[in-house]
């Protein structure tokens, strides 16, 4: 939700309030300068309501704001920087309001995550110099780093739980009721009756907890990896964007338990499903699932609801085994939340992302395969955006909806601590 503080003062009911973050609120008060809160709607209320509500919208304040919002801001400091991504600074007495989002836009593609005195990691930008020539392998020697996986588990949940948000369930939704579009507030969708059959009625993930937990991107790093058979070893395999894996084996594995698809996948690798051809090729890859967890984020566009009600469709018709979650309609701005918190200044998390920081909620140790956000090796040899097929992709285009090296640096950085462990050569005994 977007806050002007045109003609702020020192009241917060003069707060113009606009719509949700990342659109152009439009309006008589256009707004210059930005800042974000992730908070509630604190325009009548102010600090007590802040500290009465969970966090569920994200502002947007001003950094024009009066010296004495401010110091009300600062004197629950505290409570904001535990569960908002906002800084807050005495500087003078009268002190600063440091913008989490001011280098969203940034071309800098550096960021390290140190570990603080606090609850958390945090991020510093360093430089614009591209990281990719400053990659290593994943060390041997690489050892986890109990204390702070539980850190970073504890303070993700002060911002969503995976348990909850990883799918809507059926006691929340009936046929017919309208929701709005995450990224289209304007735009709604009516519950099917499709949908509403596919619902879970409860968490998927309700009371699971696994040992070790691999998370496999679609990076072309992983071509002569021969990494199927390590990653195949893990309890539990999260794969993104129905990637395939029978001709891959050797170097991605088979293994699935969780599985992404985004609406947009039917189209780029199903053409929309034309003819019963494409509608078979689709079949058979749901069906290999096998009982695995569907994970599709059916209300992020309306260009997806079409799409989401064929594998809908496809998947009652035919009788499919598989779990279906649909992603809750804070899930994306609570991630994006966590990770500006910390300085990450990312715009809108990739799934890898996504399920990296759903997994810390039931993973003791994760492992990320197939995130490389570059061109090129280690060694300069050409990586294929997708190990899968030929698609291009411009990994710091400004119109891009990710920041994907942003968000490969602080993975990095968060291995080379022992929160996780990123691998992005060959594995370990791969022939």
């Amino acid at each position: 939700m977007w806050v002007s503080n045109e003609n702020l003062g020192t009241n917060w009911k003069n707060i113009q309030v606009g719509r949700e973050a990342g659109e152009d609120p439009g309006g008589p008060h256009p707004i210059k300068c930005l800042g974000c809160v992730w908070g509630q709607d604190f325009a009548h209320s102010g600090e007590s309501r802040m500290r009465s509500l969970p966090p569920s919208v994200v502002f947007l304040v001003g950094c024009g704001i009066s010296w004495q919002l401010k110091r009300a801001l600062q004197r629950c400091a505290g409570f904001i920087n535990n569960a908002f991504p906002l800084s807050c600074r005495n500087s003078g007495g009268r002190g600063t309001i440091r913008s989490a989002v001011n280098s969203l836009h940034s071309k800098s593609n550096r960021a390290e995550v140190v570990i603080n005195g606090s609850s958390s990691p945090a991020v510093v930008d360093r430089s614009n110099e591209s990281i990719k020539h400053n990659i290593q392998p994943a060390s041997s020697k690489w050892r986890h780093n109990q204390t702070l996986s539980l850190r970073i588990r504890k303070q993700i949940l002060k911002f969503l739980d995976a348990e909850k948000d990883i799918s809507v369930l059926k006691g929340t939704l009936k046929p017919g009721d309208i929701i709005h579009y995450i990224f289209d507030r304007d735009s709604t969708m009516n519950v099917s009756q499709n949908l509403y059959e596919l619902l879970p009625r409860t968490s998927p993930l309700k009371n699971k907890h696994f040992g070790t937990c691999a998370i496999v991107g679609n990076s072309g790093v992983l071509l002569n990896s021969g990494c199927g058979q390590e990653i195949d070893a893990h309890s539990f395999v999260i794969r993104c964007n129905l990637a395939p894996v029978q001709e891959y084996a050797r170097d991605v594995g088979l293994k699935t338990d969780l599985v992404t698809m985004n609406p947009s996948v039917i189209q780029r690798a199903f053409e929309d499903l034309v003819n019963a051809t494409w509608r078979e090729k689709l079949l058979q890859r749901l069906h290999s699932l096998n009982g695995s967890i569907l994970w599709i984020p059916a209300f992020m566009a309306r260009g997806g609801k079409e799409r989401v009600e064929w594998v809908n469709e496809l998947i009652l018709k035919h009788h499919v085994n598989v779990r279906t979650a649909y992603p809750s309609l804070r899930l994306l701005h609570a991630v994006r939340g966590y990770w500006l918190t910390n300085k990450v200044h990312i715009k809108r998390p990739t799934t890898g992302l996504l399920m990296y920081t759903l997994a810390t909620r039931f993973c003791n140790q994760i492992y990320l395969y197939g995130f490389w956000p570059f061109p090129l090796d280690q060694n300069q040899n050409p990586v294929k955006y997708h190990y899968y097929d030929s698609l291009k992709y411009g990994y710091t285009s400004q119109a891009s909806p990710h920041t994907m090296p942003l968000e490969f640096k602080a993975l990095k950085s968060l291995h080379e601590q022992g929160a996780l462990k990123l691998t992005v050569g060959q594995c370990d005994g791969a022939t």
